[in-house]
């Protein structure tokens, strides 16, 4: 090989590690990435119209149970467990932290997760912003990627605010201290204000399998209405299915069938058997509905 053949193969793969290297993913794009897709998405009238309905569900709550209990007549329920525990509620001020996400958690909690999730791409496209963001070099999969990381980030704030609005409301309407757990057993306000803390955390990780099968349904349609009625329309489907006993063998692997097993976090000792159960099915939903939204996404006619 001649002198100049090699010169001109040395300046060929000069400019070869140039390209790679200015074609090389930033991390610091990349986190200027989420942190824009986290503030054009809690910057939205629906998303704050969502959270607003949320931190509106235990305010209702408590005052129902206030004005019950002053006219007399019992909170109600019993045993202990998801909704039950609002026959506590009056005692202690903290057990509507518990309630209110047992109640918000069925429906509104996971509706509101479907509209953003549902949301994430289809939006984008229909508004015709989805091209204008792969021009910028952030890759059909770090796009996706981020949007999930937003939707999750969501599922935590949400299910935080419905905790934070009933510990406030619990605390102005109710006495606060020692709990009475599941099991019969007293533990201090501290340790129950921690065992409320950790139960938010499951509750937003018990989402994360209807947040992965939202994001599929996004890469589907290049409309976002129909993609988030779509995803709220799976999930009061399966809701029901879960109600139906003829379906008991298939209901093990419906992704809300578990939801309500964070009020096994009340026992002690803490029985963790359906935890576990709930947190792997929802792994394995993410894993699943993920890998489809990214195979569906890469292979994705961008037209919008």
């Amino acid at each position: 090989m001649s002198r100049a053949e090699l010169e001109a193969e040395a300046e060929t793969g000069a400019v070869r590690v140039q390209d790679t290297a200015v074609r090389k993913p930033n991390p610091l794009w990349t986190f200027g990435l989420f942190r824009s897709e986290l503030v054009t998405t809690f910057r939205r009238w629906r998303t704050i119209a969502l959270l607003g309905v949320l931190a509106a569900v235990p305010i209702l709550i408590g005052i129902a149970i206030k004005i019950e209990t002053r006219d007399g007549s019992s909170a109600g329920g019993g045993g202990g467990e998801g909704p039950a525990f609002i026959s506590q509620i009056t005692n202690n001020g903290l057990f509507l932290v518990f309630t209110a996400l047992a109640a918000t958690l069925p429906f509104f909690l996971p509706m509101a997760i479907g509209v953003i999730a549902g949301d994430a791409i289809a939006g984008e496209a229909n508004a015709g912003t989805l091209r204008y963001l792969l021009v910028a070099p952030a890759g059909r999969t770090r796009l996706l990627l981020t949007k999930y990381a937003t939707t999750m980030t969501f599922c935590l704030v949400a299910t935080l605010v419905v905790a934070a609005s009933a510990l406030a409301v619990g605390a102005l309407l109710f006495p606060l201290g020692e709990l009475t757990t599941i099991s019969g057993t007293r533990i201090s306000f501290a340790e129950g204000l921690g065992r409320a803390f950790l139960i938010a955390l499951v509750v937003a990780a018990s989402l994360t399998g209807i947040a992965a099968l939202g994001l599929f349904v996004s890469t589907l349609t290049n409309s976002g209405i129909a993609a988030m009625a779509t995803t709220v329309g799976l999930l009061i489907t399966v809701q029901i299915l879960d109600q139906i006993p003829q379906l008991h063998a298939l209901q093990p692997y419906f992704f809300s069938h578990h939801w309500l097993s964070f009020a096994d976090l009340m026992r002690d000792p803490v029985y963790w058997d359906d935890l576990v159960r709930d947190l792997g099915l929802q792994g394995l939903y993410v894993a699943v509905f993920g890998s489809a939204a990214w195979a569906r996404f890469a292979a994705k006619d961008i037209t919008a």
